[in-house]
């Protein structure tokens, strides 16, 4: 059977039109998840679907307010956020400064670089067993973990992004004056700008993984712990709620990133026209 349309320009221009409405951006990315929720909640309510092995979301949005209610939900992911905040600190912070040296240094990037290319090379979860041995099931190990996560992201795009920028921009800037202060500042700094905001979107990313991974290491608290504690009592409930707290904490930290980019490269036109 064929279906004809009796206006296909008008059916094409209604199409278009209703694209490039005004509310269409923040309305089209949620209609997928609209539909798969609506298709879970069908599945586990009339028994297509095991709640053992997936429970409904109104049955997960439940378990969300009960936790709530007594405060453990938010101990928790407090407890996680400040863990990833730490790591994302101190490995971000060593990693943007170890970029700083090799990118601006020919000396440093023969010191450094080769070293650091070849360590990046060993997954950071295959440490575990000797992160254990050094610094024991505490939160140590945890801070250690997230760290080297996170450095190697912001590591790369700070040292690409210094040895990307235009030479005639730095030499245009010396033959004007300007001191290696001013270079690094006006010039240098601003030209790398995107590519180390894009290392900080990718190591935000590897943060909540390696969090995930480092909380189920014998952990007393912590949304990873939960889960681990969750699994022994088979509360698939809260397992999945778990999971879905990890996602919505990675979206609001790629936001985050997100809207740094928007307010520090608002001069930049690729960046205007995206945003």
């Amino acid at each position: 059977m064929t279906i004809t349309l009796k206006n296909p320009q008008r059916s094409e221009q209604f199409l278009e039109e209703l694209i490039n409405h005004k509310y269409a951006d923040k309305i089209i990315p949620w209609i997928v998840p609209f539909f798969v929720l609506l298709l879970w909640e069908f599945s586990s309510r009339t028994g297509l679907l095991s709640s053992r092995i997936l429970p409904a979301p109104s049955s997960v949005v439940f378990t969300a307010f009960k936790l709530a209610a007594t405060g453990e939900l938010f101990q928790h992911m407090g407890i996680s956020a400040a863990r990833a905040i730490s790591g994302f600190i101190v490995g971000g912070g060593i990693g943007f400064i170890l970029g700083l040296i090799t990118g601006f240094s020919r000396l440093g990037e023969q010191l450094l670089d080769s070293s650091l290319q070849m360590l990046r090379t060993i997954p950071n979860l295959a440490l575990i067993p000797l992160v254990i041995l050094w610094f024991g099931i505490g939160d140590q190990a945890r801070l250690f973990l997230v760290s080297i996560g996170v450095f190697f992201p912001i590591y790369l795009n700070t040292y690409h992004g210094i040895r990307s920028v235009d030479p005639g921009l730095i030499e245009m800037g010396r033959v004007y004056g300007l001191k290696t202060s001013q270079l690094l500042w006006q010039i240098i700094f601003p030209g790398a700008l995107s590519s180390i905001l894009i290392g900080v979107r990718f190591s935000l990313g590897i943060m909540w993984l390696s969090l995930i991974v480092a909380e189920q290491i014998a952990a007393d608290s912590g949304i990873g712990y939960m889960a681990m504690n969750a699994r022994e009592f088979m509360q698939t409930d809260v397992v999945v709620l778990s999971i879905v707290i990890y996602a919505l904490l990675g979206k609001l930290a790629n936001s985050i990133a997100k809207a740094l980019e928007n307010k520090f490269l608002a001069w930049n036109p690729n960046y205007k026209s995206a945003g």
